[in-house]
């Protein structure tokens, strides 16, 4: 179960933002919630990358907290259009690429 929400770009594509239970060597709910952005073509799409990715149990209901214009453009200037940060709260970290979330997952 996750908290997030989406906005529409105006050349149709979307950025989902989702507040997760951080990824641990179970699975979902093993540490503190991160905040993901996904860039995509649709929502369907951006909740298919993570799915992709061992995010097995990712849902997106509503649109209770959507991505900030900050969170925008993070993602759109990242070249995978998939970022995270640990923090959703502490404004002073720096957005990470999706790989080094899930390689500290696997350890």
């Amino acid at each position: 179960m996750s908290a997030g929400g989406f906005n529409r770009l105006p050349n149709g594509s979307v950025v989902v933002a989702l507040t997760l239970p951080r990824p641990g060597p179970s699975g979902l709910g093993a540490g503190p919630k991160v905040r993901v952005l996904v860039h995509a073509a649709n929502r369907s799409r951006a909740l298919t990358r993570l799915r992709n990715l061992g995010l097995r149990a990712v849902y997106l209901r509503g649109n209770a907290e959507p991505p900030t214009p900050d969170e925008i453009t993070a993602v759109l200037h990242h070249p995978d259009g998939l970022l995270w940060r640990a923090a959703p709260e502490a404004r002073e970290e720096l957005w990470h690429p999706i790989r080094a979330l899930l390689k500290t997952a696997v350890r």
